[in-house]
């Protein structure tokens, strides 16, 4: 039996509270993510105004009689206070619209019963409601049909319902008749000229919450279009993202994607529907020529009102995986077991494997591309590459598979917003090659990526049936469900064998033939870093899955990852193993190694699944509550100390 020595590592973290936010922590565990669509500025300009009298805060009001309302006390709290304030301060200092046409807590009545409305403001009479703005708490999703039967009560021409993480603006041109707007109009403005505006790149938002803003639309008019919510939002983003292409080549140019200034529902599909179709001429591949935006002209105008403002290219991608994620229905999700990898551990997995400027990486379960986008992003910080150079690296060095459809229109998105669209991502099953497509099959060739034998029968068994190939590095978190059962498939690996008898057996878990499948994706003394559940590092009768690991590669590293990582979709806890196959030169054999061991301690998530964050309200990785940098930091001294080749970079 082999003998192993252990080199435990443990980090010990402790959530810090927001500086400068103290009352606000009290009333939200966590302030940045709960409050995100406001600035820091303003978020600070609030905690000015609050008071404490008998361990009771209170915050002076922005409406007309500057009340003060409790916010806090040791028996209760009001959240959707301190989002009304925020907004209140927002339609008086950024739309100017005059403290005495703007009430809160004005009753509507629906036949015998009455309600209060959160923010009214009036129109010059001072009676007549010209916007209504319904709030909530940040844990509590925007009410847009409760807003829609205040504006209807009262024939009110705009409404906003917020709750701070996002929010909605509806457009009434009709009764019973709603749209929505980007914006909503300044003081002394009309719809028209909210819809005139021209906006250039420059000008755009930053998605903060682009999820909610995603089931906001769907629950507006997607959920009830007959169409798939994902397939139609994604010609939308492609259309959109040709949008900003096209004006970051020309900045003088004014965006397109926008509503009809027309207010012509039929106008603003036309324009979008030309988008999308250079769209797909420009990204080839992507979707097919046929493929066209199904959408009715109404409910795309609901969309693009809710989308025009935000820019993609460039955005906080973790933002955008969040959306995206959002998009493939949990029952897709949970039969297939594929959960998209948090980019914090996805950052630990490139900082621990360092890959170099010269190294091919692929990642054979790519998902959202999440592993590549960050070699991509580790290499151009590591070596102060131009957008060109990292865009030329990605061309050369990076390759994906997945075979999902939906999956492949995700990666080559990311891949997009990222900065890069010429990549190598091919729609396959990664465990079977023999249905490859041709051009696939040609690109891997000519990209000299399969393993040359000295043989003759091997070397055309392999130029065959692409079995051993000659990549780098590999990241990976493959699909855990489901199980492969085809018998062909099977008979090519180890572990479709009966570990005592030698027999083939009926059928394995997905991932464990995975395992199998990754090192013969890489050559001898590449590395890897694989995203597993933790019953393959402890379950007696997956002891032959790690005996052949050992037989194959040395195990560099384990990391415990804590059990919120992968919420709100799965609770299954994983780890990460990280493993360098045997070479003669750069990793000889040897029975007796230490192992860099660690469990992360710090969730980076809550028990819902939202993010937590240090302080501030940047949504940045760096900012994350979590203790996996330290451990990739601890892992690369410890390495170096190992005289790892790979680290002496």
């Amino acid at each position: 039996m082999q003998k192993y020595i252990f080199w435990i590592y443990s980090v010990c973290f402790y959530k810090s509270t927001l500086q400068d936010m103290s009352i606000l922590s009290k009333i939200f565990s966590n302030p940045a993510e709960s409050l995100s669509i406001f600035t820091r500025d303003e978020i600070d300009e609030i905690e000015a105004r609050i008071s404490e009298r008998d361990g009771k805060y209170f915050l002076k009001s922005y409406s007309r009689g500057e009340e003060e309302k409790q916010i806090w006390s040791e028996k209760k709290s009001a959240p959707e206070e301190i989002v009304r304030q925020l907004y209140l301060r927002e339609l008086l200092k950024k739309y100017k619209y005059p403290k005495e046409r703007i009430d809160i807590e004005k009753s509507v009545r629906f036949g015998r019963e009455t309600k209060r409305v959160d923010i009214v403001i009036y129109s010059e009479d001072n009676e007549t409601p010209h916007l209504m703005v319904e709030v909530k708490a940040p844990h509590e999703k925007n009410d847009t049909e409760q807003l829609k039967s205040y504006l209807n009560a009262d024939g009110t021409p705009f409404g906003v319902a917020i709750n701070g993480r996002s929010m909605l603006i509806l457009y009434r041109p009709y009764p019973k008749d709603f749209d929505t707007l980007a914006d909503i109009p300044m003081f002394g403005e009309t719809v028209d000229d909210v819809l005139s505006r021209r906006r250039m790149l420059s000008d755009l938002e930053e998605p903060k919450q682009l999820k909610e803003v995603i089931q906001g639309i769907e629950e507006l008019v997607l959920a009830n279009s007959g169409f798939d919510s994902f397939d139609e939002i994604f010609k939308l983003i492609y259309a959109k993202l040709h949008d900003e292409k096209e004006s970051m080549e020309n900045p003088e140019r004014p965006l397109e994607f926008r509503k009809s200034p027309t207010k012509d529902a039929n106008k603003t599909k036309a324009d979008i529907s030309r988008l999308f179709e250079e769209a797909k001429a420009r990204w080839k591949g992507v979707f097919d020529k046929s493929d066209v935006i199904k959408l009715l002209p109404e409910h795309l105008s609901v969309c693009v009102g809710e989308l025009e403002k935000f820019k993609l290219l460039g955005a906080n991608l973790q933002v955008i995986d969040e959306a995206f994620e959002y998009l493939i229905p949990d029952v897709a999700k949970s039969k297939k077991g594929q959960y998209f990898t948090p980019r914090i551990v996805i950052d630990m997995c490139v900082r621990m494997l360092a890959p170099s400027e010269k190294e091919r990486v692929i990642d054979t379960a790519c998902g959202s591309w999440g592993f590549l986008i960050h070699t991509m992003e580790y290499l151009k910080k590591k070596n102060n590459w131009t957008s060109a150079k990292m865009s030329s690296y990605a061309k050369q060095s990076l390759f994906g598979i997945d075979f999902d459809e939906k999956s492949s229109k995700i990666a080559r998105a990311m891949m997009l917003i990222a900065g890069d669209g010429k990549s190598h991502i091919y729609k396959e099953n990664s465990l079977d090659s023999s249905s490859w497509q041709e051009a696939t099959r040609g690109d891997i060739k000519g990209e000299d990526l399969l393993m040359e034998f000295d043989e003759y029968e091997k070397q055309q068994q392999n130029e065959k049936e692409f079995l051993f190939f000659n990549f780098d590095v590999l990241l990976a978190n493959p699909p855990f469900a489901g199980e492969v059962k085809e018998s062909a498939t099977l008979a090519k690996y180890k572990l479709g064998r009966h570990p005592k008898t030698g027999k083939n057996i009926d059928k394995i878990s997905r991932h464990l033939l995975f395992i199998e499948r990754n090192l013969n994706f890489v050559k001898s003394g590449g590395r890897l870093a694989l995203v597993l559940p933790q019953g393959v590092f402890n379950n007696t009768s997956e002891e032959y899955v790690r005996n052949f690991i050992m037989e194959h590669a040395r195990i560099l590293a384990v990391v415990g990852v804590e059990q919120n990582s992968f919420k709100p979709h799965t609770g299954t806890k994983t780890s990460v193993i990280f493993l360098q196959k045997w070479d003669d030169i750069t990793n000889p054999r040897t029975a007796n190694y230490p192992i860099f061991f660690a469990t992360s301690k710090v969730p980076f998530k809550d028990t819902s699944g939202d993010y937590i964050y240090r302080n501030g309200d940047s949504r940045n990785i760096d900012n994350l509550q979590s203790d996996l940098l330290q451990i990739a930091e601890a892992f690369e001294v410890w390495g170096k100390e190992q005289g790892f080749s790979f680290l002496k970079q």
